[in-house]
C-alpha cells in the first residue's frame, strides 16, 4: 500500500504500469483518476488545495488500510495533489488490486467515496468573480451510507 500527498504532477501511465506490474497473484487492477473540472457558468482559473501535512497522510493511510481489509485487496495506491491546479490537471488517483474484479472495483469506489468526503483537504475555486471555498455536498455524504 502506498499513499502520496504531493504538489508535483504524477505520470498516470507510469504509476498505473508500476502498480500493475508483476501481479500474477491478482486477477484485477482498477484505477481511477480525478481531474480538475472547469465550471459551466463561471470559468475556473484554478483550484487551490490545502492540507495539514502529517494529518492528511495519516488519514489517507487509515482510509486505504480500511479498504485493504474490507475488500481483501492485495494492494492499494492513493495519490492526491495539493497546491494550485488548473482545469484539466490530474488532481488524484487511486488504484486497487484484488484476486477478483468485484473487490477491486468496490475497493476503489470505497476509497473514492471516503476521499471525497473524509480526507482532510480544503479546496478553493478561483474564477474571474473571485475565490470561494468548495462546500461539502450532500450527495457525497449520502454515498458513504452504502458502506
Amino acid at each position: 500500500m502506498r499513499v502520496s500527498v504531493q504538489e508535483t504532477p504524477f505520470d498516470l501511465g507510469r504509476e498505473s504500469a508500476e502498480f500493475a506490474a508483476g501481479r500474477s497473484d491478482m486477477g484485477a487492477v482498477v484505477t481511477f483518476t480525478g481531474i480538475v473540472r472547469d465550471l459551466p457558468d463561471d470559468p475556473l482559473e484554478a483550484m487551490e488545495i490545502e492540507h495539514y501535512p502529517g494529518m492528511t497522510e495519516a488519514a489517507l493511510h487509515d482510509i486505504a488500510s480500511q479498504a485493504m481489509a474490507r475488500f481483501s485487496l492485495g494492494d492499494a495506491l492513493v495519490i492526491h495533489r495539493y497546491g494550485r491546479l488548473a482545469p484539466g490537471e490530474m488532481i488524484m488517483m487511486v488504484a486497487t488490486a484484488a484476486p477478483h474484479r468485484n473487490d477491486a472495483f468496490a475497493g476503489a469506489s470505497f476509497l473514492m467515496d471516503y476521499l471525497k468526503s473524509r480526507a482532510p483537504f480544503w479546496k478553493r475555486e478561483i474564477t474571474a468573480q473571485g475565490a470561494a471555498w468548495v462546500a461539502a455536498k450532500s450527495e457525497d455524504e449520502d454515498a458513504l451510507a452504502r458502506w
